[in-house]
């Protein structure tokens, strides 16, 4: 189906019902696998209307843990794509740009332990890492640049680490996110 973008919404329910809801994250895939997830991304209607269809969700099974909501956007209207019933990819940015990583909420949902803060401390870009781990000194140059490797062996299409970086702006965001991606993926960009 044609669309314009790609957002997700994750969110966190307690064994007591307790909800944490993070900011939407806008996702931009090649070769049908996630290159980048910025966050928090996408107008205030966006992410009302997400939270809102996450929520029902989330109370109606009665869910425990992490959840996340994969949207098409088209013309400015949300259409379900996919359910991930567990902490997702598009997540990752998480560790560095929410005061509470959705992994740590996933362990507090599931222990019934009060959920932390989603808030976003900045403008988060992600890159995941596919194939190889790139020379990690290049990429550690990068000022503020956070690397995540997976330990996995390199082997083509496969997700082997991530790297985050959290800016003050959406535009800075965009800007550093943009070279990195352009540098690691040379072809991919964003919509």
């Amino acid at each position: 189906m044609p669309f314009d973008c790609e957002v997700s919404i994750i969110g966190a329910r307690s064994l007591s019902g307790e909800i944490a809801i993070y900011p939407l994250c806008g996702n931009v895939h090649a070769q049908g696998i996630l290159r980048v997830t910025r966050a928090p991304f996408g107008p205030p209607q966006w992410q009302r209307k997400a939270a809102g269809y996450l929520r029902r969700v989330l109370r109606h099974f009665r869910y425990t843990g992490i959840l996340t909501i994969e949207f098409f956007v088209r013309r400015g209207r949300l259409i379900a794509n996919e359910m991930a019933p567990r902490v997702h990819n598009s997540g990752h940015w998480t560790i560095e740009g929410a005061v509470t990583s959705q992994f740590e909420n996933h362990l507090r949902a599931i222990l019934d332990l009060p959920l932390g803060s989603t808030r976003a401390l900045g403008h988060s870009g992600m890159v995941n890492l596919i194939g190889s781990i790139p020379e990690r000194t290049r990429l550690l140059k990068l000022n503020g640049l956070h690397l995540h490797d997976y330990g996995k062996k390199p082997r083509p299409g496969r997700k082997v680490g991530h790297c985050t970086l959290v800016e003050g702006s959406a535009a800075r965001r965009d800007a550093r996110t943009l070279a990195v991606l352009k540098d690691l993926a040379g072809d991919v960009g964003f919509p």
